[in-house]
């Protein structure tokens, strides 16, 4: 009995964790207004290479939900963005080695999907303004007419091209430094 709450201490360690760097990251370049770049989701991606599907998907979540409740209820509703991540994520990594290679395939994969998943949401919620960086981009393409959808997407698509690759690719690098019985034991209380 004490070994499993430890472990399970563990994870949810972990998992707070990936909590922390999702808000901080995402924060940071939020106030930098550094555009195509969100750092949001490098929590959960960690969290997800590491104990899982399950925990990458209550890991992003939760993000969503804390920082809604800080910061702007209206962001809660993304959260569906991060745990699908969290899910994607989680499955690879226990498929396959969270190497490189297999990062920026990921990291592609993620680009497609978080927006469209994120997209409608975001028409929904703020008619495809959100304060982020791709907000220009989004006014000058419904200035040439483009569809709200279509307008909104296609700076979200190049941002998560960039945003999803740098996210995988750091975790990657991050889990060549880690020692390898950290990973192992926290994969065992996952």
């Amino acid at each position: 009995m004490k070994n499993l709450s430890f472990q399970s201490t563990w994870a949810m360690i972990i998992a707070s964790l990936g909590i922390v760097i999702n808000i901080v990251f995402g924060t940071i370049i939020q106030i930098l207004q550094i555009p195509l770049l969100f750092l949001d989701t490098i929590g959960t991606i960690f969290v997800a290479v590491i104990l899982g599907p399950f925990a990458g998907a209550l890991t992003g979540g939760l993000t969503n939900i804390i920082q809604g409740m800080i910061t702007n209820p209206k962001d809660i509703p993304f959260a569906i963005v991060n745990i699908i991540i969290g899910v994607i994520v989680g499955y690879i990594a226990k498929k396959f080695e969270f190497n490189l290679k297999v990062a920026i395939l990921t990291g592609l994969v993620l680009s497609v999907i978080a927006p469209l998943v994120g997209t409608p949401i975001s028409v929904f919620v703020y008619g495809g303004i959100t304060g982020g960086g791709t907000d220009f981009i989004f006014t000058w393409l419904l200035s040439t007419g483009q569809k709200i959808f279509t307008a909104a997407f296609i700076p979200r698509i190049t941002g998560n091209f960039i945003d999803k690759i740098a996210s995988c690719v750091l975790v990657s690098v991050l889990l060549k430094y880690i020692p390898a019985n950290f990973i192992s034991k926290a994969r065992q209380s996952a």
